[in-house]
């Protein structure tokens, strides 16, 4: 007869006789698997990025073509105009509809979708490594040859009013516009959700119009990645995008002003049941120095689970499901931000211990052993974030937009290895500084205003309302 097992704890399975049972040492951090990168800028002014990474027999394809608007503060008819633009690129040309463009390319496994920011119209998907002539001749046909028939700008003008309508009840999207305008005022990368009105007054005209403008090839760029000869793969784009061609240079979105510190601003949100914080102050481009030792101290406040900030706001006070803070990267420059959504009750509370895991990270810098946590978390995740090759050519696509190369990630786990604890004490006590930061609180004021006020450093503004129909 065979004797019962019993169930071992996760801590009892942890121990032996003597004690916990030691920890394996880490072991040698590995070479970023990168391809190289061959680049070459065509006659007409695009630049083509293309790498091999076989595999799959499949090939991703990122192109990016800087819109921005051409006033110097944000413009609501340009950014809805835009956004009409990007629903309707794919929905028609002189010698393809809708269903035809969607045929072509389910014929090769392919599949192509279009976005907008204030910064970029990004159209990009993938196909069979074999069908990447087709997926570049539909490309070629709705750059050079889009007509954004009338019934399908009636049509996704439409949707597009009901999905902001739904966005803007939503409490993240009232706490995003109002930290932007905290952030940078009326520069245009605030314009990141068009207005419903604005969107109503988009024509048919309108959007062709802005299509001869925007989509242009001078400035604009496309990552190839995948099962190709990047040699090839750029040859073949030469021939089948020549006629693409434009009248200027894209534009591109000027730097906006750095955040400037100072109180929070109390955004009242009536009957709202939640607050979300939002702080923000200047942070660090990717090509600076410090940017390093400044990645991991952001790791060590709020950039992982681990951090100190989760878990004072989540796991010891259960103020939040999460709380996370991080860098974002604009024309120029970048911001840190750190942000999370609490019940109303407990909202000055939670600013509170906020305010001291930022005091803290300068009066008591983080330990060998939070930076050493840190630093391999960042390596192992820039591992897994380029494992496949969509994500290697969002990557790579996002750093070319910001003026770096395959370089630049290849040497990205050297130089986490090398920041030392003392270099990441120093840039946790200049930007983390309380002093530093700004931000919004969107709640009900009514219910936290008292004790924000108590609290001192937050300054009533608006009720949110009209401004985002």
């Amino acid at each position: 007869m065979s004797a019962v097992r019993t169930h071992r704890s996760a801590e009892e399975i942890g121990r032996t006789a003597t004690g916990p049972r030691p920890l394996p040492a880490l072991g040698r951090t590995r070479e970023v698997p990168l391809p190289d990168v061959v680049t070459e800028t065509l006659p007409n002014g695009l630049t083509v990025l293309a790498a091999r990474r076989p595999g799959i027999p499949m090939v991703e394809v990122v192109l990016r073509i800087p819109v921005a608007a051409p006033s110097a503060v944000a413009d609501p008819a340009w950014t809805a105009g835009t956004e009409v633009l990007a629903e309707t690129l794919l929905t028609g040309t002189g010698s393809r509809d809708r269903v035809g463009i969607d045929d072509e390319l389910a014929a090769v496994g392919g599949e192509l979708g279009v976005g907008v920011d204030p910064e970029w119209l990004v159209a990009g998907g993938s196909a069979l490594a074999s069908g990447l002539p087709t997926v570049l001749d539909v490309l070629a046909d709705v750059l050079t040859g889009a007509t954004h028939p009338d019934a399908e700008v009636d049509r996704e003008r439409a949707r597009l009013a009901e999905r902001i309508a739904v966005a803007r009840a939503q409490p993240r999207t009232v706490a995003r516009e109002a930290l932007q305008r905290k952030r940078f005022g009326d520069h245009p990368i605030v314009s990141e959700m068009p207005l419903a009105d604005a969107v109503s007054a988009v024509t048919p005209q309108r959007v062709r119009a802005l299509h001869t403008d925007a989509v242009v090839p001078d400035g604009a760029r496309l990552v190839l990645v995948g099962d190709i000869d990047p040699e090839a793969a750029i040859a073949e784009v030469a021939r089948r995008l020549a006629g693409w061609t434009g009248t200027h240079r894209a534009r591109e979105l000027s730097a906006p002003p750095a955040p400037v510190a100072g109180d929070l601003e109390l955004v009242h949100r009536p009957g709202s049941v939640q607050s979300q914080l939002r702080l923000t102050a200047p942070g660090l481009d990717r090509t600076h120095p410090r940017y390093t030792a400044l990645q991991v101290a952001n790791l060590v406040f709020g950039g992982y689970f681990s951090s100190r900030w989760m878990e004072n706001v989540r796991e010891d006070k259960g103020y939040t499901y999460g709380a996370h803070s991080g860098q974002e990267f604009v024309p120029g420059g970048a911001v840190l931000g750190l942000d999370t959504d609490v019940a109303g009750d407990v909202t000055a509370a939670a600013l509170l211990e906020t305010r001291y895991e930022l005091g803290r990270m300068v009066a008591v810098p983080p330990t060998e052993q939070e930076v050493e946590s840190a630093r391999r978390y960042a390596i192992g995740s820039l591992l897994t974030s380029l494992d496949s090759q969509s994500a290697l050519a969002g990557t790579l696509s996002v750093l070319d937009g910001a003026g770096l190369d395959v370089e630049w990630l290849r040497e990205r786990p050297a130089r986490l290895e090398a920041v030392t604890a003392d270099e990441v004490a120093a840039a946790a006590a200049e930007f983390f500084a309380p002093p530093r930061f700004t931000g919004v609180v969107v709640g009900d004021a009514e219910v936290i205003g008292a004790r924000l006020a108590a609290l001192g450093g937050v300054t009533r503004g608006p009720e949110t309302g009209e401004a985002g129909r």
